[in-house]
């Protein structure tokens, strides 16, 4: 490997690029960090705060991948392009990675992830779930919805398992799948950005609308349904009731008015018992006028061994 003198390694240095601006992806998109100018030795990529940990590099004869997920292409190279690739870019390939030709830095290049955004609806008394996304400490910032432009600040951070909140939340704020904030209500409703708390690089940013469940539409229709389902059944309840108590009323009035109601009716059919028992008595006043008081009447029973012969 060819590799070069004190002098010539100056002049190459001060002709390549230094200083280059952030490079900003999406999330899990491919990222080029630019660097430019020839190297007649070693080129390698590192984190700039792990400079032992070596991420691709190439020479005058190949590249290799030495972390997977990071390369250089030896044809670029060779005509001074030493940019190096990565694949996949997520949030914790974030910050500040150096390239250095025969271990003289000469590239500086920032990676920043776009941060994401995520509209959430959800109603008064439910859970609010904000994901970090990243191992990092990071600090949630609140700016509420009902006072545009005025912030709320920091209202918590964590660091691991670690949870740190103000007052007003201390008691509802746990740590599930991301930070939770349990019982919500309409003044909750706002802009919650997750923050990392060295960097300050913004990672996840949150609308939230907290939904008073008496103006939602689906509570409005869910009531006016349930209304007429009410109404509907309180009218059969009712005549079913006002049914149980006029039978119980007949019941009654039948118990208590029959032995004065059974004599009209028969009066009704011409059976009243009082003319039948005057009209009995006559005959028998006549049958012992003209046969003796012993005679009896016509249809009572007659003595038993006495008949009546035709020439008596």
């Amino acid at each position: 490997m060819q590799r070069c003198t004190s002098a010539l390694c100056v002049l190459i240095v001060a002709t390549l690029t230094t200083g280059d601006p952030p490079v900003t992806v999406k999330l899990h998109d491919s990222a080029t960090l630019p660097c430019f100018g020839r190297c007649p030795g070693l080129a390698r990529w590192t984190v700039f705060h792990k400079r032992s940990d070596a991420l691709a590099e190439c020479d005058r004869t190949f590249c290799r991948s030495v972390k997977e997920g990071y390369q250089m292409i030896h044809e670029e190279y060779l005509k001074g392009n030493l940019s190096l690739i990565i694949s996949d870019a997520d949030f914790s390939k974030r910050g500040w990675y150096t390239c250095d030709c025969d271990s003289r830095d000469v590239c500086d290049v920032q990676l920043k992830i776009v941060p994401l955004n995520t509209t959430i609806e959800v109603m008064a008394g439910q859970s609010l779930i904000l994901r970090l996304d990243v191992s990092d400490p990071v600090e949630v910032v609140y700016n509420s919805a009902a006072t545009p432009g005025a912030s709320g600040g920091q209202i918590c951070t964590v660091d691991g398992d670690s949870l740190q909140c103000k007052p007003e939340y201390t008691q509802r704020a746990v740590i599930t799948s991301g930070l939770e904030l349990r019982g919500v209500s309409p003044s909750d409703s706002g802009v919650y950005a997750v923050m990392d708390k060295r960097s300050k690089d913004l990672i996840h940013i949150y609308t939230v609308d907290v939904q008073d469940v008496r103006k939602t539409r689906v509570w409005k229709d869910g009531y006016q349904e349930g209304d007429a389902d009410g109404y509907q059944k309180g009218l059969g309840v009712g005549a079913g009731a006002v049914g149980i108590v006029l039978l119980a009323v007949g019941v009654i009035l039948g118990i208590y008015a029959a032995p004065h109601v059974r004599p009209l009716i028969q009066r009704f059919r011409g059976e009243d018992p009082s003319a039948r028992r005057g009209a009995e008595g006559s005959l028998r006043e006549v049958g012992a006028a003209e046969g003796g008081a012993d005679a009896p009447l016509a249809g009572d029973p007659q003595p038993e061994g006495h008949s009546q012969s035709s020439g008596d």
